[in-house]
């Protein structure tokens, strides 16, 4: 079992020189290691919905499922849908302990919460990273989430709190399951950590992708319970539905 990493230095040389993009070995342009043209055919997130970043045919629409059920969270804020080449880079950060492509996705991802900053956003008090179960912990040897709220962290100057909640129950693989099977999965599966200061606090849930939403859903519910002013939640991605292809 790898140990979680919790060492200070970069995953790759992060100076004011040039870089390789990660992507196509070209030449980067900026500090950052991807090229322009790397870059902007990410498949950006266009239209989506303005609660939980469904893509949607068109920009200020909140989805039906929202309208329906609003969810804990306030807002969801993600850069990428879930298509190539960001799904591959994800899942090689993930599961192939691939730190710099996790590294390079979290700075882009810095860069687009300021953006929203800028427009209005408000500021959290704190990132919080979804915790991993520890079976799975075990066998991954680190938390991906809680790797991209520190880098978070460092680039928002936003503090990065780990000790807000745990995964008490080591439940299915969510991408295994249908949406019902993971609202289902998820039930009664975090708590708050003893003496957990939530109150009054608004707070970023951070994850890597958000599929259903059933997770950030049962931890947004949790921690407004406890007393959160409000929850966002900031992630590398957003899936669309089955079958679309936005």
């Amino acid at each position: 079992m790898r140990c979680q990493p919790q060492y200070k230095g970069p995953v790759y040389i992060w100076l004011k020189n040039k870089q390789s993009c990660l992507l196509c070995g070209e030449s980067a342009d900026e500090a950052t290691p991807i090229c322009m043209a790397c870059e902007t055919d990410l498949p950006w997130l266009g239209d989506h919905c303005d609660t939980c970043a469904l893509p949607l045919p068109a920009a200020g629409l909140t989805c039906g499922q929202c309208l329906q059920e609003p969810p804990g969270f306030e807002r969801v804020i993600a850069p990428w849908t879930y298509s190539f080449p960001v799904d591959s880079l994800i899942t090689r950060f993930k599961h192939g302990a691939k730190w710099p492509f996790g590294r390079l996705l979290a700075e882009l991802l810095v860069q687009s919460v300021h953006h929203r900053f800028e427009e209005g956003l408000e500021r959290p008090d704190a990132l919080v990273p979804v915790p991993l179960a520890v079976k799975r912990l075990r066998q991954r040897g680190f938390n991906q989430a809680a790797m991209l709220a520190r880098w978070l962290s460092a680039g928002l100057e936003i503090p990065c709190d780990e000790q807000l909640l745990r995964r008490v129950q080591d439940t299915s693989a969510q991408q295994e399951l249908k949406a019902d099977a993971r609202k289902k999965n998820l039930r009664n599966a975090f708590a708050l950590m003893p003496d957990a200061s939530v109150k009054g606090r608004h707070l970023a849930l951070v994850d890597d992708v958000l599929t259903t939403g059933a997770t950030a859903q049962a931890l947004a519910r949790l921690l407004m319970a406890a007393g959160a002013a409000r929850v966002d939640v900031y992630c590398l991605a957003r899936t669309p539905k089955p079958g679309d292809t936005a």
